[in-house]
C-alpha cells in the first residue's frame, strides 16, 4: 500500500485560506449580481464553447464537434432572442453579432449544409446573411 500524507488530501477550501464560504454568503453574492450581467456572462460562455466546438480555437480540428456546436448555438439563440428586449440593445447587439458569426461559421464548417432557416438557432433568428 502507498503511504498518503494529509497534505495531498482534497479539501473543500479552494482558496486555501482555511475558511470555506457559507451558503448565506454565496446566496447574498449572487443576489447582488444584476440579471443583465448573468445573462451576458452565460451568453459569452455559450459563444466560447460553440467556437471551440466549431474548431475555431487553437488546435481547432482536435476539438471540432458540430453536433455539440449546434446545441450550443441553438441555446445561445434562444437566450439572446428571449432576453434581448430585457437586457437592452446596448448589450443585445454584440450578442446578436456574435451569434450571427457563429451561425455563419457553422454553415461554413458543415459538410452537409442545412436548408435556409434550418440551421442552429435559425428558428429564432432567421437565416444569417453573409
Amino acid at each position: 500500500m502507498s503511504d498518503v500524507t494529509s497534505s495531498s488530501q482534497v479539501t473543500d477550501d479552494p482558496a486555501g485560506d482555511g475558511e470555506s464560504p457559507d451558503f448565506d454568503t454565496l446566496t447574498r453574492d449572487i443576489a447582488d449580481v444584476p440579471a443583465v450581467e448573468v445573462i451576458t456572462t452565460v451568453a459569452v460562455h455559450l459563444m466560447s464553447a460553440a467556437a471551440v466546438n466549431l474548431g475555431l480555437a487553437e488546435g481547432g480540428a482536435q476539438h471540432k464537434d458540430l453536433d455539440e456546436a449546434r446545441k450550443l448555438i441553438q441555446a445561445l439563440a434562444g437566450l439572446v432572442e428571449a432576453s434581448g428586449t430585457d437586457i437592452g440593445e446596448f448589450h443585445a447587439a454584440p450578442l446578436r453579432d456574435g451569434l450571427r458569426s457563429l451561425q455563419l461559421a457553422f454553415r461554413e464548417a458543415s459538410g452537409i449544409p442545412d436548408a435556409p432557416g434550418e440551421g442552429p438557432g435559425e428558428a429564432y433568428t432567421g437565416s444569417p446573411s453573409a
